[in-house]
């Protein structure tokens, strides 16, 4: 292995001082503040619909609130994978972000767009595996923490 010059360990730091100049320069400037807010408003409409959702199961069908939360929550899933249908829900994802995709409204987007790219290759293989792929992850992951957390509820009580 051979020892850098002092001249060229010098070239090396122009050199790299040189390339973060351009990339500084060339980086878009990220609106912090305003991603922020677009993602609280759209994230807070996400849950106020679900709110009013959760009252009118109280209301019109007697549940009690701890009761609505399944049918909520797949009032949501239906109504944001219609939106996606519709092309509306990807468009106001790109324009939420994370306001948009962290709700399961996000996790409902995801999987009816993978169902929507796909369908062309069949039912099973096109929309089912494909629904896997988006979905598998995430269904592991959440029975994984569910069966961890119940251990630790488990041994601490």
């Amino acid at each position: 292995m051979t020892q850098k010059t002092g001249a060229q360990q010098a070239s090396e730091q122009v050199q790299r001082q040189y390339y973060h100049n351009v990339v500084n320069h060339y980086t878009p400037k990220i609106p912090l503040v305003r991603n922020c807010v677009r993602a609280f408003l759209v994230g807070g409409t996400v849950c106020v619909i679900g709110q009013w959702v959760q009252g009118f199961f109280v209301h019109y069908f007697s549940f009690s609130p701890d009761e609505a939360g399944e049918p909520t929550v797949a009032t949501l899933i239906a109504f944001a994978s219609w939106l996606t249908g519709l092309g509306v829900y990807d468009t106001l994802a790109q324009w939420a972000g994370a306001g948009a995709t962290v709700p399961v409204t996000g996790f409902a987007n995801a999987i009816a767009s993978a169902a929507m790219e796909h369908r062309k290759e069949g039912w099973v293989l096109g929309v089912g595996g494909h629904l896997f792929k988006v979905g598998g992850p995430v269904i592991v992951i959440g029975v994984v923490a569910a069966f961890l957390i119940g251990l630790v509820r488990v041994i601490v009580t």
